[in-house]
């Protein structure tokens, strides 16, 4: 019975530490978007997380013609070697 005479000012002040933690996540703005991470990870290559120099390549690279010799093998043919 002793033992609730600290366990009961115990879970007060985690309770207090879990209001004010919830408070400050609400004031510094965690909670403003909580679907876009979601949605995010959908698309993988997004273009807007590339520096500038890298989107350069990326454009180059979709633009270079490939060699019949540098293209992968169909999908339906094992490849030759």
């Amino acid at each position: 019975m002793t033992i609730l005479y600290l366990l009961i000012p115990l879970s007060l002040i985690l309770l207090g530490l879990a209001v004010w933690a919830f408070f400050w996540a609400v004031k510094n703005d965690q909670f403003d978007d909580l679907e876009g991470p979601a949605h995010r990870i959908l698309f993988d290559e997004d273009e807007n997380d590339l520096s500038p120099e890298q989107r350069r390549q990326r454009q180059q690279a979709k633009n270079k013609p490939v060699a019949p010799s540098d293209a992968p093998p169909p999908d339906d043919q094992e490849p030759r070697l």
